[in-house]
């Protein structure tokens, strides 16, 4: 068993914001979506072998919950700097004994990122 993919929604008609901030500000590569996929809309991306799925949905994620997903990043503070430059909010989140922080896309799906295998146990 291994995990193939992540999905998360993002707005009808959004694919541009969702290529911005995930293949320009977060550096990952853009997957075609198979022809049976391309009429609902949404975007697919590659992140270091899993597949992220940026999928159309009306009701939007709820910031208040701490549902998210994590990307491990060799340049945390590289990162983060890029980001604020382009206006992305930085949380720090709780203590954790790996060097993270925490983003939004421009949708309100939570991301941690993290150091490589800083998730890891």
């Amino acid at each position: 068993m291994y995990l193939s993919h992540v999905n998360i929604t993002m707005p009808r008609g959004q694919e541009a914001e969702a290529r911005l901030f995930y293949g320009g500000y977060l550096g990952l590569r853009e997957l075609p979506q198979p022809e049976a996929f391309r009429s609902r809309g949404g975007v697919w991306f590659e992140a270091g072998g899993l597949h992220l799925h940026l999928s159309v949905a009306e009701a939007p994620p709820r910031p208040e919950r701490h549902d998210h997903f994590g990307l491990g990043c060799g340049d945390l503070e590289g990162l983060k700097t890029r980001l604020r430059a382009a206006g992305v909010e930085i949380e720090d989140g709780p203590p954790s004994p790996c060097r993270r922080f925490f983003i939004r896309d421009p949708f309100g799906n939570r991301i941690e990122i993290h150091q490589p295998a800083g998730a890891r146990v």
